[in-house]
């Protein structure tokens, strides 16, 4: 069984997340070529956390909170509070610049921000699609009952329902929330899967996995898993089909030519990408980006 071990990263202000993919031993699953768990981290008067406008190209932002609220602002105009449940997809294709900030109407209040957002690499026809933004609220994600577990399918088709969110190629997002001492069998689902615990401990198949990491599931067997000790579980299943190619992944920026990450960032530098109505910070291109 192989598994992916986080790496912490500081998002600025403190704001520790776990980053699961890209790993050197596994780039992406599926069409998923970034994974950050997000918190639980307590939020407190002020904007400690915001995340200032930056661009992205080539690959769609997919955000999910478990707890807390997210303001999402882009160049395109949309303006969007996410919230616990509810699912964020935004296509960035040709390019396009986004925040994400404490809603104002929490800026004096303590709360906790707990969450998830993965990053799907757009298949080569449509990397240079015009940008997106489309939000699903926690209302129109189905539900299902399998095994004793509770199960949202957030993006893509399992246990007889589908996600109403529309995708470029096959991808598959599942939540599960097994209770204490549960079991449920995991048929095949997709391609290619991973699978994430969120939180309490678990057996795949008589093994344990180790808190916080990534397992890689079998392609052509269901898995068993059990909820260990006396604490409910919850997990979400990640994957689909395998990428159309390799792609690169520098800063913000994903493609399948080198080329194209190296003039997206030329166009950041020269504030040729687009700006987010309201805003006036920006966060820098790192140094070397550019380097030819």
């Amino acid at each position: 069984m192989e598994f992916l071990k986080p790496h912490d990263k500081d998002l600025g202000g403190g704001f520790m997340v776990r980053r699961l993919l890209p790993a050197a031993t596994k780039r992406s699953v599926g069409p998923f070529v970034f994974f950050d768990h997000m918190g639980p981290v307590k939020e407190h008067p002020g904007r400690e956390h915001d995340v200032r406008p930056h661009p992205h190209i080539g690959l769609a932002t997919v955000t999910y909170l478990f707890e807390g609220a997210m303001m999402h602002r882009d160049s395109i105009g949309s303006e969007q509070e996410i919230r616990p449940g509810a699912v964020n997809w935004m296509t960035a294709g040709r390019g396009i610049v986004h925040s994400e900030r404490k809603p104002d109407r929490l800026l004096d209040a303590e709360y906790v921000n707990h969450g998830l957002q993965l990053w799907a690499a757009l298949p080569k026809e449509f990397e240079e699609i015009e940008p997106s933004f489309t939000h699903t609220g926690a209302e129109a994600i189905p539900e299902v009952k399998e095994q004793g577990a509770d199960i949202r399918v957030l993006i893509g088709e399992a246990f007889g329902v589908r996600s109403p969110v529309k995708t470029f190629a096959p991808t598959l997002y599942v939540d599960v929330a097994l209770p204490a001492a549960g079991r449920i069998e995991l048929p095949v689902l997709a391609r290619e899967e991973a699978l994430y615990v969120v939180q309490g401990a678990i057996e795949l198949d008589g093994e344990a996995v180790p808190p916080f990491s990534m397992v890689l599931l079998p392609d052509d067997k269901p898995v068993q898993l059990r909820a260990v000790g006396d604490a409910p579980v919850r997990f979400v299943i990640v994957g689909g089909d395998p990428l159309d190619g390799p792609r690169f992944m520098s800063w913000n920026f994903v493609s399948s030519s080198r080329e194209r990450i190296l003039q997206a960032g030329e166009d950041w530098e020269a504030k040729r990408m687009g700006q987010v109505p309201g805003e006036t910070e920006f966060i820098p291109l790192p140094a070397g980006l550019l380097t030819r």
